[in-house]
């Protein structure tokens, strides 16, 4: 009995020792793993501009670890990597757009830092000596920037420039009150000048005149005011060889002329009304004519023979039973008008 228990015991102790061993193993492959991952990570520098960023990763590719590290490159960004000790190294280099005006033209470019002499080399800008620039040509580039060069002449220019005339009024009795006339014709005088012209990119900036002649005195212009009788003002044409010029100014032409016995009606008169024989509306310049003498539609200008009367442009749109041969009604809108026109020997302008 006690034999057996031996046996057992001795079993129990096999097999606590063989699982002791076991789990023993288990954690020495685990910690091999471990360790040997840990020695397949790399650590990697960053360096991005003033910013140094520090990364573990198994990743070997440089835009993943950037990509793992929150490092963000732009269209234009570059980067570089090189192996230091214990470790690898990334280093940025961030695309600075730069403005350059150069003689009034622009131009956009791109830099990984230069100076500006460098970057105008490099775009075969060259730089003389009458030119401007805004920046310093060792100044380093920066994202942004606006490098101008101007370019800068000075010359000394002699030209002629006109001196304008003056304008002055006086009172003239042999004028009428309201009308004004010419006396002395005005005329501009000139001057030779002398300045310096400052150009800027071909365009003119500035100009300090440093010399004036007069070459030819200006002629002020006299104007006299009338302050006379005031001028009776005519309603009567003023008929010439082929031509009327109205009060207005306006200018008919006629062709030739003839002289008829006129006398007025108006609408209200017996036998008439506001239509006329030709179907038109009787108005004033509407008269009644002998249509075998005067066809209908003709245009006329009509006045009395002795100038006492205007009618003014008129129409052959009517006739009457009285109207015959060389006589003629003018259509006016009032009996006391008809009344106060009464007979006249009237002259006609046939209007061409």
């Amino acid at each position: 009995m006690a034999k057996t228990r031996s046996k057992i015991l001795r079993r129990k102790i096999l097999l606590m020792r063989l699982y002791v061993l076991a789990l023993t193993l288990i954690l020495v492959l685990a910690m091999t793993a471990l360790l040997s991952q840990t020695a397949l990570a790399r650590t990697y520098v960053i360096t991005d501009g003033d910013r140094v960023v520090t990364y573990t990763t198994f990743a070997t590719d440089p835009e993943e670890v950037l990509g793992q590290a929150g490092v963000t490159l732009s269209k234009d960004d570059t980067f570089t990597t090189a192996a230091v000790e214990g470790a690898a190294s990334i280093t940025i280099q961030r695309a600075q757009n730069i403005t350059v005006q150069y003689h009034g033209q622009t131009t956009a470019a791109t830099t990984f830092g230069e100076t500006a002499g460098e970057l105008l080399h490099r775009l075969n800008l060259e730089v003389s000596g009458e030119d401007v620039v805004s920046h310093g040509l060792e100044e380093e580039t920066y994202d942004g920037m606006v490098l101008r060069i101007d370019r800068v002449e000075t010359l000394c220019q002699t030209y002629t420039t006109t001196i304008p005339h003056e304008v002055t009024r006086c009172s003239d009795g042999t004028l009428p009150q309201g009308t004004e006339e010419v006396l002395t014709e005005g005329e501009d005088g000139e001057m030779l000048c002398t300045a310096e012209v400052t150009y800027i990119n071909g365009e003119e900036s500035s100009r300090r005149v440093l010399s004036e002649t007069v070459t030819k005195m200006p002629t002020t212009e006299v104007i006299g005011v009338g302050a006379g009788a005031v001028a009776e003002k005519s309603d009567a044409p003023i008929i010439s060889d082929g031509y009327i010029t109205l009060p207005t100014g306006e200018v008919l032409t006629y062709t030739h002329k003839d002289t008829v016995r006129a006398t007025a009606y108006t609408h209200t008169d017996q036998g008439c009304d506001t239509v006329t024989s030709t179907g038109t509306v009787v108005h004033w310049g509407t008269v009644a004519v002998d249509p075998r003498y005067i066809p209908y539609g003709t245009r006329m200008f009509i006045m009395a023979s002795d100038g006492s009367y205007v009618y003014g442009i008129a129409t052959a749109e009517d006739c009457g039973g009285d109207i015959k041969g060389d006589r003629m009604d003018l259509y006016m809108p009032t009996y006391e008008q008809c009344m106060e026109f009464g007979r006249r020997r009237c002259t006609l302008y046939f209007l061409g």
